[in-house]
């Protein structure tokens, strides 16, 4: 094996493991701006946790998931 095929190797590699690794930073982004739609009662605050979520996805989805999602799994 050369090195032009062993470079060629890890890149596939490194491309699928990104692409998995986005599709599930995409899901996960989607189920916490679905939840926040359907399950915030005040209708201001709804909106303002969907704002969050939609402008910063990574950051706001997990923020949303710790501060409300599991707040509300407690109660």
């Amino acid at each position: 094996m050369n090195e032009e095929h062993a470079a060629g190797i890890v890149a596939l590699f490194t491309g699928v493991v990104g692409l998995i690794l986005g599709a599930l930073v995409f899901v996960f982004w989607l189920w916490m701006l679905i939840d926040c739609i359907k399950n915030e009662t005040d209708g201001t605050q709804r909106i303002i946790w969907a704002l969050v979520v939609f402008f910063f996805p990574c950051v706001g989805s997990l923020i949303y998931l710790f501060a409300r999602k599991m707040q509300r799994g407690k109660s």
